[in-house]
């Protein structure tokens, strides 16, 4: 950036000036602008909308309104209130975070953005967002909103995630940080992102910056941030089996901590090419035989690679089957509602649950 201290104060205070008439300051985290509020909702916005966050947030506070309720709760407990919100690490590292917070820092935050970012799923980004609202702290953040507003008004070149876009973004959003009033400016940037600098029909007749923004002058606005060098995207192919015995209760098995939906009951899974009642005989005990039942296929998108999905049904009888050393368990469809279940497989037993015959 070769503009100077002058035109990051400019472009701060009409930015300041632009969110005191229009900006969001009734969100349910900001009044007031508790460290514990603060923290939960950047979390919770980590790859998720506003109007996506609000509901979850205010069911979260309802059951945990403080952090040592939340750092008592089982993990159980808490992704089964995540559950839906997708990017289950995050409801992870929020219980860990919580638990180091009470035994490390006798229950109070750390305030500065290099103590935040040593705690479980909180990255320089989100650091950097609490240090500036819930502390006041002069902190820069760079989040998808920031990057594409800088991008858009500094006309930068090259995708944002490429390491050296990005560290030019973060030396051009600590130029353009204000002097006073952090918490406001770090929202107030973040709104004009989701408000007006929209990735698509951006309101660029309604923006604080027109006059100045590089890309609106030159007319390629729709150009900025450059996107993301196309790569086709993999796909991978497995079935689910619905193990479900008489009394209608669901067999599950528990997630390892690490890896996709880490922590969270799902169905047994085997690849695409392999046959379900052989793989029930191997790992389970059971020596009855029994068909497979074909009840729905559906695709499921992960941030790297997308799922094709294929649910098997297999009823069987409690006496035949033995877990053995697998983490498994016999849910009712009333304890499903209690556990952290990942959304493809809560939209599985709903569809099960819905089409047998009672």
């Amino acid at each position: 950036m070769t503009e100077n201290k002058s035109t990051g104060d400019s472009f701060s205070q009409r930015l300041l000036n632009w969110f005191d008439q229009n900006g969001r300051k009734n969100l349910p985290w900001q009044n007031p602008r508790e460290p514990y509020k603060v923290w939960l909702s950047e979390i919770m916005l980590q790859q998720t909308q506003v109007k996506t966050v609000i509901p979850y947030f205010n069911r979260f506070l309802e059951q945990y309104p403080s952090l040592e309720k939340l750092a008592k709760a089982s993990l159980d407990e808490v992704l089964s209130l995540w559950s839906g919100l997708g990017y289950y690490s995050r409801g992870r590292n929020l219980h860990k975070t919580a638990k180091i917070i009470i035994e490390h820092y006798h229950g109070q935050f750390p305030a500065t953005e290099n103590e935040l970012v040593q705690l479980p799923g909180i990255g320089p980004s989100t650091a950097a967002a609490i240090a500036a609202q819930a502390f006041n702290q002069p902190a820069a953040i760079l989040d998808g909103n920031v990057k594409r507003v800088l991008s858009r008004y500094f006309q930068i070149e090259g995708w944002p995630q490429r390491a050296d876009t990005h560290q030019k973004l973060l030396s051009i959003a600590k130029q353009c940080l204000p002097s006073k009033r952090f918490a406001d400016y770090t929202q107030a940037i973040m709104d004009l992102g989701a408000m007006c600098c929209t990735p698509k029909k951006p309101a660029c007749s309604h923006c604080p910056l027109q006059s100045d923004c590089l890309a609106y002058q030159n007319n390629v606005v729709d150009n900025y941030p450059n996107k993301k060098p196309r790569k086709k995207r993999p796909i991978r192919y497995q079935q689910f089996l619905l193990l479900h015995n008489g009394e209608r209760q669901i067999y599950l098995e528990k997630k390892p901590p690490a890896g996709l939906w880490g922590g969270l009951w799902c169905l047994p899974s085997i690849e695409a090419k392999d046959c379900p009642i052989t793989f029930i005989l191997k790992n389970y005990n059971f020596t009855s035989h029994h068909q497979a039942h074909s009840l729905m296929e559906l695709k499921h998108s992960f941030s790297h690679f997308d799922l094709k999905i294929s649910v098997k049904t297999i009823q069987i009888n409690h006496s035949e089957f033995h877990i053995n050393e697998r983490p498994g368990s016999w849910f009712s469809q009333d304890q499903l509602r209690r556990i952290g279940l990942a959304k493809p497989i809560s939209l599985i037993l709903e569809h099960w649950y819905s089409s047998i015959v009672i």
